[in-house]
């Protein structure tokens, strides 16, 4: 299961963990949405940021970002990608949960 964690504060932080199981590695729908949504989403949120402002650590099965930023514009950015895979697991909620 994809487990995703956000913490709101002064410093957002957005974690993305695990793999989905819904299919073998490589055809899996679900992780490819996930992993699809949330660098659409990153890259996006890059152009309205310093780059001192946010960090990103990544891996096999694992994404975490932290933002330092309160702007307009990466608010919307983060209530988007936030809304976005909440649609996602309302569609396969087996294979993945969304914490706040």
């Amino acid at each position: 299961m994809i487990e995703v964690r956000y913490i709101d504060g002064d410093i957002k932080t957005i974690e993305l963990s695990g793999h989905s199981g819904y299919d073998e590695r490589d055809k899996d729908i679900v992780c490819a949405a996930a992993s699809s949504i949330s660098i659409t989403s990153f890259k996006a949120i890059e152009k309205f940021i310093n780059k001192s402002d946010y960090k990103i650590i990544e891996k096999d099965g694992y994404l975490k970002v932290t933002i330092n930023s309160n702007s307009k514009e990466v608010l919307l950015l983060i209530e988007n990608l936030l809304e976005t895979l909440q649609e996602l697991e309302s569609q396969y909620p087996k294979y993945i949960k969304i914490y706040k």
